[in-house]
């Protein structure tokens, strides 16, 4: 067990739009508690949200995998030198929400019962300056050096770069969650995805391994409908920047569906003036899903739910790490789950400022910060 404070290079921000690289001080784990020297580190949407908006110092980075290089007392899930993945949403196992089968809504740890950040017991485990300092949906992945809830690490037993087993722990589990444990998706059925960035093309593997026969995909770049057919979409549909109401979409979808919308449809762009798409393009009694976690105001028409349509608003793919990282983690070890070409990328955490500006400019599906 090392007692050691760790001097650990990081990606801090003000919360205010700003982030730089410094120098930490990560302490030992507590009981419980996991330190995890950090491997890879995923970019998402939400980091730069995040940067943006919390308004307070800390640590970036949610979506990562290191090795572990401390335990502390009472932890018997993993051991020094295990690999493992960061999970975000993390149980306490106790809980109302967890003892109901949905633990990525801990009433106890998951952030969206708080602000995102810390959820360590001691926050001088992490400091700046001497000073405390939080960390990122509890987790801090954009540093060298973490220090972690036992419950938020799921051991790796695959042969699987860290770059691509970084990624499981929010883009492609919040994809691929979303329709097989949240959608349900029924095997011969027609799936729509809307967006076919990083989480759409998740949406799409998790559509194909549930059986859909038609997966049709919706993007304004050609590009991104040729690589989201090489991760199982069986055809392509061009949405026009000014069909905000998908009129020419709905239509191209229902010309390829026999004159009827799709069973399920996925929105995946982030854009809230595509909120109500997905109910656009299914039919009577189908299946809508916001994937992407818009939380600006959106204003529907109600006939857009005729008839018994259900519009479905999941968090992460309705995870339960200690269940789907592995299956995940199986599917991807058989072949059947592409990781590693997700990864269009990769940067150190000097070069972060030009991965913010490709992801943000769609020029990569995934890319991700690598240590060492």
């Amino acid at each position: 067990m090392n007692k050691a404070i760790i001097e650990s290079r990081a990606v801090i921000s003000d919360g205010c739009g700003n982030f730089s690289v410094a120098t930490v001080e990560v302490g030992p784990p507590g009981t419980g508690e996991v330190q995890v020297k950090i491997k890879a580190s995923g970019i998402c949407h939400t980091d730069w949200d995040s940067i943006q908006n919390w308004n307070k110092p800390f640590i970036v980075g949610h979506e990562g995998a290191g090795v572990v290089s401390a335990v502390g007392e009472g932890v018997t899930s993993v051991k020094v030198g295990d690999k493992v993945i960061l999970n975000w949403a993390i149980p306490c196992g106790e809980c109302f929400q967890c003892l109901q089968g949905f633990p990525h809504i801990c009433e106890v740890n998951s952030p969206v019962c708080g602000d995102g950040l810390s959820g360590h017991a001691d926050a001088s485990a992490c400091t700046h300056n001497h000073s405390p300092l939080e960390r990122s949906f509890h987790l801090g992945t954009m540093s060298e050096y973490t220090v972690v809830k036992a419950a938020a690490v799921v051991k790796v037993d695959v042969d699987i770069p860290f770059s691509s087993a970084s990624i499981v722990g929010c883009g492609v589990m919040t994809g691929w969650g979303s329709a097989v444990n949240a959608a349900n998706v029924k095997a011969g059925s027609t799936a729509c995805v809307i967006g076919c960035g990083g989480v759409g093309l998740n949406v799409i593997q998790g559509v194909k391994q549930s059986g859909a026969a038609k997966i049709i995909a919706v993007d304004i770049s050609q590009e991104r409908l040729d690589q989201a057919k090489a991760f199982g979409a069986t055809h392509g549909v061009i949405a026009e920047k000014q069909d905000l109401d998908f009129e020419q979409v709905a239509s191209q979808v229902r010309a390829l569906n026999g004159g009827r919308g799709a069973d399920y449809a996925f929105e995946c762009t982030a854009i809230p003036a595509l909120g109500s798409a997905p109910l656009k393009l299914i039919r009577s009694a189908g299946t809508a899903v916001q994937v992407s976690g818009i939380e600006q105001r959106i204003d529907f028409d109600c006939e857009l739910f005729e008839w018994d349509k259900i519009y479905i608003n999941p968090l992460y793919g309705q995870c339960n790490p200690q269940r789907d990282f592995p299956r995940i983690l199986s599917l991807y070890e058989s072949g059947q789950l592409k990781l590693d070409e997700l990864v269009t990328k990769t940067y150190t955490i000097d070069t972060l400022a030009e991965g913010f500006d490709d992801m943000l400019n769609g020029r990569i599906a995934k890319g991700v910060v690598l240590f060492d």
